[in-house]
């Protein structure tokens, strides 16, 4: 069953706006079409995907910003410990974690891959 483009998009608007939607998979479920068809509708870096991505950031912002301050206005540590790290700087971060491990490397070895297939004789 072919769909409207435009219907779509104007279904997809109201259904990020009303119920603060911040997902593509929401707004499939919410309009009734699968993720294949959204994309097919709505092509990326079109306009009307722009404009759709821009409403779904926009309540993603919004709720972060919400969960921030709940976290600011509570007295509890957990929600005080996550706004101190989000806001932290690389090194405080390091010291607040429990078991932070480094994964970055500054190298200039270089590895040598031999290939020794030209070392046995082909009767191994």
């Amino acid at each position: 069953m072919p769909y409207n483009t435009a219907i779509l998009k104007q279904k997809a608007i109201e259904a990020i706006e009303k119920n603060k939607l911040i997902f593509v998979e929401d707004v499939c479920a919410y309009i009734g079409i699968s993720k294949p068809c959204f994309y097919d509708h709505f092509k990326v870096d079109s306009n009307d995907f722009n404009e759709l991505s821009e409403i779904l950031e926009k309540n993603k912002i919004q709720l972060k910003t919400a969960i921030r301050k709940k976290w600011f206005d509570s007295d509890r540590d957990t929600g005080l410990m996550a706004l101190y790290k989000l806001c932290s700087t690389p090194e405080e971060h390091k010291k607040l974690q429990q078991n932070y491990v480094d994964l970055s490397a500054e190298t200039k070895q270089t590895i040598e891959f031999v290939n020794v297939s030209k070392q046995f004789p082909d009767s191994l």
